[in-house]
């Protein structure tokens, strides 16, 4: 069977193509351009050393225009409007499952396979035996046709063993640190990234009274729940505890900035829209679990339809930080059901 690997010069995609050597998959590597501002050359050198070293043919393809109005347009758009986008989750519906699916006729392959940390069954998604890497938070949006046509190798693995085997064979970027944060920013400030797309609009950072703290530079640059990056002073509040965002108001251009572990940090209902579900929809309400950024523990919560696509998720215990524009990801165990985009917080 022949099968096509998305390959990006690093370690996961690397161990990827080999495991499916190993195994006896006739290989095939796609190496796609994305974004202008990653420097394609050099993964691509580190590319074309794996290809020799383990024998396999790689083709690339410029998909930097799809990626521009699909991917990008929404990201800038969504802090324009003054949401946190997750631009990861995007880039996988539409770029590296969704373009790259179109390329296995091209390649005369059967199947396709990337180096994300889930399982994989052919028809559900489960979280990585690693939970410290699983990744099905970003892949949430996948149907199962899409499914059907993917292998991941590395769901079964820890990062420790895919490392090892980069480290055996020789492979180069083996004990690299894992790059964070959004591929296309890299190592750049988000701020200065940020500056670059969106203008900065100055408006009011206030306390929960509604009194006046200080200027910030603009509702993009800033998310619920941040902490660096405030500057807000000892000199305006006796309290040593930290200031954090806890809300964006939009229509005013003012950020709602309150001290330590605040209760208007916390919040035990959301309203989402765009929801999706990998299989057809479960009858509402459900009970199940749901992650609302990467990397947080599953919490127990009840889904209920309000009307089209919209949805409310109430929690048994509040939420920290609940932020408009970033998913939500629903869970039935370890099974990822699907997830939505949320709007909006309240307590109730």
């Amino acid at each position: 069977m022949r099968v096509l690997v998305g390959i990006s010069g690093g370690v996961d995609s690397a161990v990827t193509t080999y495991l499916l050597k190993e195994a006896g998959f006739k290989v095939v590597g796609l190496y796609m351009k994305m974004h202008r501002g990653v420097n394609h050359t050099e993964n691509l050198k580190k590319i074309e050393k794996l290809s020799k070293l383990i024998g396999f043919e790689y083709y690339v393809e410029d998909v930097s225009e799809e990626f521009e109005k699909e991917v990008f347009r929404y990201f800038v758009n969504s802090y324009e409007e003054g949401a946190t986008p997750n631009p990861c989750a995007m880039c996988n519906k539409v770029i590296k499952f969704g373009i790259f699916m179109n390329f296995l006729e091209k390649f005369e392959c059967e199947k396709a396979a990337t180096g994300h940390y889930v399982r994989n069954d052919g028809e559900f998604l489960y979280e990585a035996k690693d939970k410290s890497k699983d990744q099905s938070y970003f892949l949430h949006l996948l149907n199962q046709d899409q499914l059907s046509q993917s292998l991941f190798p590395l769901g079964d693995l820890h990062k420790k063993q895919v490392r090892e085997i980069a480290l055996q064979n020789g492979f180069e970027n083996a004990e690299k640190k894992d790059s964070t944060g959004i591929c296309f920013i890299g190592e750049r400030p988000f701020a200065d990234f940020l500056t670059t797309f969106l203008p900065k609009q100055k408006g009011d950072i206030v306390d929960e009274n509604g009194r006046f703290i200080k200027h910030h530079h603009g509702l993009p640059f800033y998310t619920i729940g941040q902490r660096k990056g405030l500057e807000i002073g000892g000199g305006y509040s006796d309290s040593p505890e930290p200031w954090f965002v806890a809300d964006k108001l939009v229509e005013s251009n003012e950020i709602l900035a309150v001290q330590g572990d605040h209760p208007l940090l916390y919040h035990n209902t959301l309203v989402a829209d765009s929801v999706h579900w990998i299989d057809q929809s479960p009858a509402l309400p459900h009970k199940c679990s749901a992650k609302i950024r990467y990397r947080q523990a599953s919490q127990e919560c009840q889904i209920i339809k309000i009307d089209g696509d919209c949805i409310q998720v109430d929690f048994t215990e509040p939420q920290r930080a609940i932020t408009p524009g970033q998913s939500i990801v629903f869970y039935d165990r370890d099974v990822c059901l699907g997830g939505s985009v949320i709007k909006s917080k309240s307590n109730e």
